[in-house]
């Protein structure tokens, strides 16, 4: 049977990460996305390594199922093209600040004029009603605000860092698709669209201070902030003889079967930090301490048999590379190697999940820049020469 949202068509005016990440799970589930690039096109298609020109390895993994369509939009031309578009768009999804969407004439009230049922997701840094409303914003800009590298500095590294990955920028275009299918099932039972803003700090700073807040959730206070067993130093991958695994010992169950392994098995009765998940949170450094100093005894092989045994969760640590090899991602087939029509074979991952029915799949290669612009435009009824016009002679 056909994907999801088979039927559904996004204009995609997005660039980057956030956005396209969002667009891209649209198109997994069957949605037509239709890019818009200016003629320069993606800045992600820039980044290395790549083959060709304009197809950078992060533009490849965020925009798949996509058609790409060039529009210079500074022109009234292509202005109008976008809104020829429009009226047969559910959903335009844009990362451009609101202010340089309504310079350039792309505002919802003008979008709604021309389809009354069109939902206009806009991306945005921060809530356009505070002081930081026009502020630039990036995922390392946002994790910093959010207070990300001073709990990493808080957890036992020398300085504060910022998350080795676009935590922020994937975290807030997930919330954009569930905002957009909750949208789409309101105008289901209203037949109306809407206007909707998304901000990146207001988001991720959900996602941290849920963990976070602690003891200033109560007014007054009645702690710190904080989550005490996320910010030990010893929460980390702990050196075993030959290498390093990942292990959570956490139910009272946990602790008897380990510390009995370890020798200590009078630990847990007698030891009143033991006692309850609370106290052991209130003495998690030096509870995981105890683990740290258990896993150097042992290779890692030896205690993945032993926690298995002992019914402890435990993992290897990967790196980029040993998970492409990791046994269970073999399984299900995640790591696909597919030919892609220019850049030859690649390596892309499989839609994460399972559906009896509708299953998402991956149906159309990230596209050049501007390679569906002519198949597109004329699909919104323009002709050749207003085609070539608006494009710049970008029509694929």
């Amino acid at each position: 049977m056909a994907e999801p949202l088979v039927g559904l068509r996004i204009i995609d005016m997005t660039s980057v990460l956030m956005g396209p990440y969002a667009t891209q799970i649209l198109g997994d589930y069957g949605a037509d996305v239709i890019k818009i690039e200016s003629p320069a096109g993606d800045t992600t298609r820039g980044v290395g390594p790549m083959r060709t020109e304009g197809m950078g390895h992060i533009f490849l993994h965020a925009n798949r199922n996509k058609r790409s369509v060039v529009l210079d939009l500074k022109q009234p031309a292509g202005l109008d093209a976008l809104m020829q578009l429009a009226k047969t768009a559910d959903v335009l999804i844009s990362n451009v600040r609101p202010a340089a969407m309504a310079r350039l004439g792309v505002t919802y009230e003008k979008l709604a004029e021309a389809n009354p049922r069109i939902i206009v997701l806009s991306l945005v840094g921060y809530g356009q009603k505070g002081p930081y409303a026009a502020k630039p914003a990036y995922d390392d800009l946002v994790q910093g605000v959010a207070g990300i590298p001073s709990l990493v500095a808080a957890s036992g590294t020398p300085e504060p860092r910022y998350v080795p990955v676009t935590i922020v920028d994937r975290a807030v275009a997930l919330n954009a698709v569930n905002a957009i299918l909750a949208a789409l099932y309101s105008r289901d039972r209203t037949g109306e669209g809407q206007a909707i803003e998304i901000p990146m700090f207001e988001t991720i700073t959900q996602f941290v201070m849920g963990d976070h807040l602690g003891g200033l959730t109560f007014d007054p206070p009645i702690g710190p902030a904080g989550y005490p067993r996320l910010l030990t130093p010893d929460r980390r991958p702990y050196a075993t003889r030959d290498g390093y695994i990942c292990v959570l010992v956490y139910t009272d169950r946990n602790w008897r079967a380990f510390l009995e392994e370890i020798g200590k098995p009078d630990l847990f009765e007698k030891d009143p930090r033991f006692a309850t998940l609370g106290k052991r949170t209130e003495n998690i450094s030096a509870l995981y301490a105890m683990v740290s100093e258990a896993m150097a005894t042992r290779t890692t092989r030896e205690w993945l048999d032993t926690l298995e045994r002992l019914d402890i969760a435990a993992m290897p640590m990967h790196t980029p590379e040993s998970l492409l090899d990791d046994p269970h991602m073999r399984a299900v087939d995640f790591f696909r190697v597919v030919n892609h029509p220019t850049e030859g074979s690649i390596r892309e991952m499989a839609v994460p999940g399972t559906w009896s029915k509708t299953q998402p799949t991956s149906r159309l290669p990230a596209p050049k820049l501007g390679q569906h612009s002519r198949e597109v435009l004329r699909e919104a009824g323009l002709a050749d020469e207003v085609i070539d016009k608006v494009t710049g002679n970008k029509a694929g």
